[in-house]
């Protein structure tokens, strides 16, 4: 399925990571409208891609876009979205972190269509997962061409994966820590970085694996009795490690449900 005009308010690294997984072999849209903000994405976008056009403001985007993308910071949603006029009907999805939908539909001051979405950078090689809400076909069509799409029933499923989704900078900082202890204790640093990236790889392919045992029993697979696994995860726990994730993991879910941690 082809969509005629998809448009994005705003021209970050998701707009640029969405535009390139859409417009890849086979593409999914004829057009894409950029917005004129962030003026060196959008133009290496239109320069590569032959289907995207920078508009000259974000009302022309909205204007010529049947599925229009608000790809905006939460610091400036409002502001910018206030002073945009929609059409009725008009399918809007919102990437805006930590934003009610209430709020949203109270800035948009019309009857349009909206989807929430948390799209993640792995997008652009048509990788990865992205939570909606609410279910939506033609949503969820579009991220499954993107990787998979996973259509949330309830707004606590939605600020769940959310909260979930907040781990990627600590996922690299574990793996940053791990290839710096590497470093300081002799080994070359390249050969840490691609040790290191490697393992985790293959983690993670381990547990996307069909069938897979859950994370509990791969826990369990992977810690032999004494070994030097069991060890690391015993020390890391005792040290409160596992606890101050969970405490993080809480503290951010409180910022989404926008409540006191």
């Amino acid at each position: 399925m082809m969509i005629n005009s998809i448009g994005f308010v705003g021209t970050g690294a998701i707009t640029e990571a969405m535009v390139r997984g859409l417009l890849a072999a086979p593409a999914y849209a004829s057009e894409i409208h950029v917005s004129p903000r962030s003026a060196h994405i959008a133009a290496t976008l239109a320069e590569e891609f032959a289907s995207v056009r920078i508009a000259g403001d974000n009302q022309s985007v909205v204007d010529r876009s049947n599925m229009v993308f608000l790809a905006i910071r939460p610091q400036i949603a409002e502001e910018v979205v206030r002073a945009l006029s929609f059409r009725k009907g008009q399918l809007v999805v919102s990437l805006v972190a930590a934003t009610e939908r209430q709020a949203l539909l109270g800035w948009i001051g019309a009857d349009v269509h909206l989807v929430q979405a948390i799209p993640l950078p792995f997008v652009a090689q048509r990788q990865g997962v992205t939570a909606i809400l609410p279910p939506d076909a033609v949503v969820a069509a579009l991220f499954d061409t993107l990787g998979t799409a996973v259509e949330c029933q309830s707004k606590k499923e939605y600020d769940l994966l959310a909260a979930a989704s907040s781990m990627m900078s600590t996922y690299f900082g574990i793996m940053e820590t791990l290839a710096g202890w590497l470093e300081k204790s002799g080994l070359e640093r390249p050969t840490a970085n691609a040790y290191i990236a490697s393992l985790f790889a293959s983690l993670a392919q381990k547990a996307n694996s069909p069938g897979t045992e859950p994370f509990s029993a791969l826990s369990r697979e992977f810690a032999t009795k004494g070994g030097l696994n069991e060890q690391v995860l015993s020390d890391v726990d005792k040290q409160g490690g596992l606890a101050a994730l969970t405490a993080a993991l809480d503290g951010v879910l409180a910022r989404i449900e926008g409540r006191s941690s």
